[in-house]
């Protein structure tokens, strides 16, 4: 899983191409809510806790991010950690009181902090946030680990020189590949943290997380205090949401307090589910399809949808883009929702399900085939070898 997964995500640019979805900006957005999504479902699909104010900890890392990116460096390595740091002792403070309650008590405590973290971001905090304009960098900013720059000219997030926005493109049969270092520095994260969320799931403190799931109840009974563990996930999967905050400013060096609002935190909801809850590729796959739809779908106007349809008759091609258009460009979220309801009605466990089911198929039909290979080969006409030879046994034999 791990070497498929790997290569999937590096061949990202080649693969996505044909789809036009291979340049830079999306797909860094899809290694990045893949990492927001990645972290979520260790709370919510391995642990069974429900959290509608995730968003507060995308934000708290992006705003961290950025003043480190003002204060400290253009290097994204310092701006990264500062965040993860931050956003872990934030989820430390908003878990530690959440957790108190369980079930919907405790969705409704993480909306009522992220609602609370969106408007101290949006008009209390200013100093701190620059409202709702939102945090950026400045010319003036100090960059005290930084060399002088030209003047008149504010540096890019770097990587130990390399700039996040640097491409490189090729031509390959018919397609315009874009590589860019943003995305692979996102890339190789977003392998990173696969890797540990794997390892999370197949280790004792996973199984555990599974049985606070399960029964927590009856975890109780048996002497297992669940509160610290379930503390625990969930400060993990809070420096995971300030991780994606933190390379979404590292991609574009701006923060604003929208990163903060609950439709955020039910946007990474619907990436886990649609995906596939409690599965390990499923929230990635999730998070990659609802941004497609987010980027692309709604670009589509009237006049491409016309376009589909003009080799059909006047009539014929006009019924069916005004059938079609209400569901792309301004209505792109119609048919996402409409996808999302086919998921949750057919497929109760996400895409995920659909695929292990497509598989089983294939699997069976295979040995159904080998099967009927074995059936149709000639039969053998030697005895079988256990079978006693029908001639009488000698007297050395006996």
């Amino acid at each position: 899983m791990m070497i498929v997964f790997t290569v999937a995500v590096l061949a990202a640019p080649v693969i996505l191409a044909p789809f036009g979805a291979g340049y830079p900006d999306l797909m860094q957005r899809f290694a990045i809510y893949g990492i927001f999504a990645i972290g979520f479902n260790l709370l919510f699909g391995l642990t069974g806790y429900l959290s509608f104010g995730h968003a507060a900890f995308l934000g708290v890392g992006s705003y961290a991010a950025v003043w480190m990116l003002k204060l400290l460096s253009v290097n994204i390595i310092p701006a990264i950690i500062f965040a993860v740091v931050i956003s872990g002792l934030f989820a430390l403070l908003i878990g530690y009181v959440s957790l108190r309650r369980s079930g919907i008590y405790f969705a409704i405590l993480t909306l009522a902090f992220a609602q609370m973290s969106y408007n101290l971001a949006y008009s209390v905090l200013t100093p701190i946030t620059n409202g709702e304009t939102g945090l950026q960098m400045d010319l003036g900013d100090p960059r005290i680990l930084d060399a002088a720059t030209a003047p008149g000219q504010l540096p890019p997030p770097s990587l130990f020189g390399l700039e996040m926005g640097d491409t490189h493109y090729l031509s390959f049969m018919g397609l315009d590949l874009q590589f860019n270092v943003g995305f692979y520095v996102c890339a190789a994260i977003l392998i990173l943290m696969f890797y540990i969320s794997l390892r999370i799931f197949r280790s004792p403190f996973g199984m555990l997380l599974r049985a606070i799931k399960s029964n927590q109840t009856r975890l109780n009974f048996t002497g297992v205090h669940t509160r610290p563990y379930a503390l625990v996930v969930f400060v993990i999967s809070g420096m995971y949401a300030g991780l994606a905050g933190a390379l979404l400013v590292c991609m574009d060096p701006l923060a604003g307090p929208e990163r903060m609002q609950w439709t955020a935190s039910g946007e990474v909801v619907l990436m886990t589910i649609m995906g596939g809850a409690g599965t390990l590729i499923g929230p990635v796959l999730g998070a990659c399809i609802i941004k497609y739809f987010e980027n692309i779908f709604s670009r589509v106007n009237d006049v491409i949808v016309g376009n589909w349809f003009s080799g059909l008759p006047d009539s014929v091609g006009d019924f069916l883009s005004a059938i079609v258009s209400p569901f792309l460009g301004s209505g792109w979220q119609m048919s996402l929702g409409l996808i999302f309801m086919l998921v949750i009605i057919f497929l109760p466990g996400g895409l995920m399900e659909g695929v292990t089911r497509l598989l089983g198929w294939l699997g069976r039909l295979f040995r159904s085939r080998n099967n009927d290979d074995d059936a149709d080969a000639p039969q053998s006409r030697k005895p079988p070898p256990d079978q006693r030879s029908s001639r009488p046994a000698s007297p050395k034999e006996s």
